[in-house]
């Protein structure tokens, strides 16, 4: 019986180790994924019993090829392949409508857009998926910067210093986090729970669950605190709130096949027109991924 019962033991120590699995990246130099993205947000501000409705809309074509390994990390080329943006008032009615293949002339913003097409910056991913470093976006900023037609020394500056929050190479390392960094450090099976958070505008502290593996997807999803804290010449905006997450991912790559990522958050916006004064705000969001290539 004690030999019976040592059996036993053994083989649940076996099965335990079998059932779980490291879920990370595994690419390869020359591995090429293009992605669709698709973003809305909306902006609900009240006032004295009125509100104030803004729309942004978003949605582009994102190239990532893994140009280079180094120390076990990824050295991965982004590239902006497409890119529309469309904003809208409930007052004040179309803000914005640029789509960066067509250049309209005269039309500044279209001519910032388009410079960002095809200007690869690159990124050192780890296998867990966090973004260690972002090289390129500064770059990428002046040369926006410079499509503007601006001669002016201050407005110069005060564009970058704006196109920077977006495009400088620390907020796109904050903001693809939300994409890549999904995967825990450790081995693990399904029903297991790991944590990780990244900081930027919107900072997140993200709880995830591996909901369901086969021999050729993960699926997990991940529960997320959020804080926007973003800070205008004109105006801030600090909110807190949530945002939850489902993503379904290659197993040989690990890369993302589909991601969808909602979120609700409220607070206030301060106004220096309006002498500081705090406007109750909300904004919902929905971003989607999918890889196109597979």
């Amino acid at each position: 019986m004690r030999h019976f019962l040592s059996f036993l033991l053994f083989t649940f120590s076996i099965t335990t180790i079998i059932g779980q699995t490291s879920l990370q990246y595994t690419l390869k130099i020359g591995d090429v994924f293009r992605v669709k993205q698709n973003a809305n947000q909306t902006i609900i501000q009240e006032l004295d019993g009125s509100s104030h409705e803004i729309i942004n809309q978003m949605n582009g074509l994102l190239e990532f090829k893994v140009v280079g390994i180094k120390e076990e990390n990824y050295i991965i080329s982004l590239t902006f392949k497409d890119l529309n943006l469309r904003m809208t008032s409930s007052i004040q009615g179309e803000l914005m409508n640029v789509k960066a293949k067509q250049v309209v002339p005269g039309d500044m913003q279209s001519s910032i857009f388009n410079s960002i097409l095809n200007s690869p910056v690159k990124m050192t991913l780890a296998k867990n998926g966090d973004i260690l470093e972002v090289k390129g976006g500064d770059a990428l900023v002046t040369k926006m910067t410079a499509a503007s037609g601006l001669e002016d020394d201050f407005s110069l500056k005060l564009m970058k210093k704006s196109l920077q929050q977006e495009f400088g190479s620390e907020a796109l390392s904050n903001s693809y986090k939300q994409m890549t960094y999904i995967y825990p450090s450790k081995k693990i099976k399904v029903g297991d729970t790991w944590q990780n958070e990244y900081d930027g505008k919107l900072a997140a502290s993200t709880v995830w669950t591996l909901k369901e593996l086969t021999p050729k997807t993960a699926t997990i999803t991940g529960k997320a605190v959020v804080t926007m804290n973003v800070v205008e010449p004109a105006s801030t905006m600090k909110l807190t709130g949530t945002q939850n997450t489902t993503i379904t991912t290659n197993r040989t790559t690990g890369f993302i096949s589909k991601m969808n990522v909602e979120g609700l958050s409220k607070g206030a916006s301060v106004m220096v027109q309006m002498s500081d004064q705090k406007i109750p705000t909300t904004i919902k969001t929905k971003v989607t991924y999918e890889l196109i290539n597979e």
